[in-house]
């Protein structure tokens, strides 16, 4: 990422004025102000059921709706389109329901979208120098401002409001530069975070091989002067066993279903609070576990709040998620640092005590394991993206068990040689991270003038990989895309 483009190396404009905006502050001088009441003009052109069916989203603006897919149709789709309006590739669209968070953009389709959409033909302004402007951090504010309501997350857009909007116009030649330069700057930004997100799956690949050979019993484990040492496992040490899905375990190991030495679900009599205690517990709703097994024990709720419609732990269990994709991305954990003596959380977590027989720390690597989660996914049921493993499958399924002693030495020999995997996954997460602010201040930046990048050379953008789905960006399920259709 080191070019002549970086911050440090831009220049301001010559002369600046008062936007007359605080968030916005300075605006080159010879920058042209309007109002959005100028630039748009709304269209309601109807009665096209035979164009594609359109969304506008936060992270990408609009986008072709992929009907055939169950896990992106969150709502009701009608049989009679008609009433759908018509966007054409270069118009400005938008989910009212959601413009304060930036849900809208100029279409690169053409196509229907919600009739509760507004969409708007563009006046004296390039489609693509507002579509980068209109959607950055500078401008995304002033429709917070335009928009109200009494449900949180679902605030209506007043189109009169939106029409004051303050917007500040450059030269055509400066909006060409200026969508040019952030064109090439976002597909470098977007080559350098392809980059880094393979290489986390890189490192993850390399932490799943470590755990599956560790519980499977592919490697014997040593302890050589206090260092553990891993040595391949002889052929001839493996025993057939048919009834366990490994086929063979390591000699000496028992096999037996995961019921006979867990108990499942356990009660929540044994706490020793009361339905009327008002006492705090932590509360894990299933954003709060992430995939490689550490818990956010930030939200505690009192005990008689949560006691009853949610599933009950206490420290040293192990849970795991039912639904996908949670399940099948090996989403649970060992809480080991729960910080009450017991909590709750969703239903959709299945809850594991394991007895004597078994170390949870074990028992969690186990259930995380490729492994586990690909014999898992055959026996999943359910509609597609609504998919769950039955709490059955997990009880029956046949483990093979070492010694206690063993155990303890498998975990051990896992955790000190994921520790630095682990942490080279958040190193390259936290670089992600600050690349991505930085890709957002830069586009703010550029789109209200505080850098003129009228004069920087642009190279060929044609070989830079930008094949990157922004949707990575965000870590946690995909977002809602036709909020605004059920208020029609």
């Amino acid at each position: 990422m080191n070019d002549s483009s970086h911050p440090s190396s831009f220049i301001p404009y010559p002369s600046y004025k008062d936007s007359g905006v605080q968030w916005l502050g300075e605006v080159p001088k010879h920058w042209e102000m309007r109002k959005l009441r100028t630039i748009l003009t709304p269209i309601a052109e109807r009665n096209r059921p035979d164009l594609p069916l359109l969304s506008v989203v936060r992270e990408k603006g609009v986008i072709e709706r992929n009907v055939r897919d169950d896990s992106e149709n969150h709502n009701y789709i009608p049989d009679d389109l008609s009433n759908y309006k018509v966007v054409k590739s270069g118009q400005f669209a938008m989910n009212k329901m959601k413009a304060w968070q930036g849900s809208y953009g100029i279409s690169k389709f053409n196509g229907i979208v919600s009739p509760a959409y507004f969409v708007f033909d563009l006046k004296y302004i390039e489609p693509d120098f507002f579509h980068k402007a209109v959607r950055s951090r500078a401008y995304v504010p002033f429709f917070t401002q335009a928009s109200d309501g009494v449900r949180v997350g679902q605030w209506d857009l007043s189109q009169t409001r939106m029409k004051e909007i303050t917007f500040f116009i450059p030269s055509h030649q400066e909006q060409t530069a200026i969508a040019r330069f952030l064109d090439y700057k976002t597909a470098q930004i977007a080559s350098f975070i392809k980059a880094k997100k393979r290489m986390i799956e890189l490192l993850k690949e390399q932490k799943q091989v470590i755990i599956n050979d560790a519980v499977t019993g592919k490697i014997v484990i040593k302890d050589e002067g206090g260092r553990l040492k891993a040595e391949k496992r002889p052929d001839s040490s493996f025993i057939p066993h048919p009834s366990s899905f490994l086929q063979t375990v390591p000699e000496g190991w028992e096999v037996r279903p995961i019921k006979q030495i867990v108990f499942f679900n356990p009660s929540k009599t044994e706490t020793g609070f009361s339905s009327k205690s008002s006492e705090n517990v932590v509360f894990l709703p299933m954003e709060n576990v992430s995939v490689d097994g550490r818990i956010n024990c930030s939200i505690k709720k009192p005990y008689k709040d949560v006691c009853n419609g949610f599933s009950y732990f206490k420290k040293g269990d192990v849970v795991i998620a039912k639904i996908t994709p949670c399940f099948e991305n090996g989403k649970g954990a060992y809480l080991d640092e729960l910080e009450t003596e017991c909590g709750f959380g969703t239903t959709e977590f299945i809850t594991i005590r394991p007895s004597s027989k078994i170390d949870g720390r074990l028992l969690r690597f186990i259930l995380s394991s490729n492994w586990f989660l690909k014999i898992g996914e055959k026996y999943m049921t359910g509609s597609a993206g609504q998919k769950r493993i039955s709490s059955d499958f997990i009880k029956n399924f046949q483990l093979g068990i070492p010694s206690l002693e063993e155990q303890a030495q498998i975990v051990s020999y896992i955790e000190h040689k994921t520790a630095a995997i682990g942490k080279a996954i958040s190193r390259t997460e936290r670089e992600i991270a600050l690349i991505q602010e930085y890709r957002t201040r830069l586009v703010s930046d550029v789109v209200t003038g505080k850098v003129d990048v009228r004069d920087i050379k642009i190279p060929d953008i044609a070989d830079i990989d930008d094949t990157i789905d922004e949707s990575i960006d965000e870590p946690e399920g995909k977002e809602e895309l036709e909020t605004a259709e059920a208020e029609e």
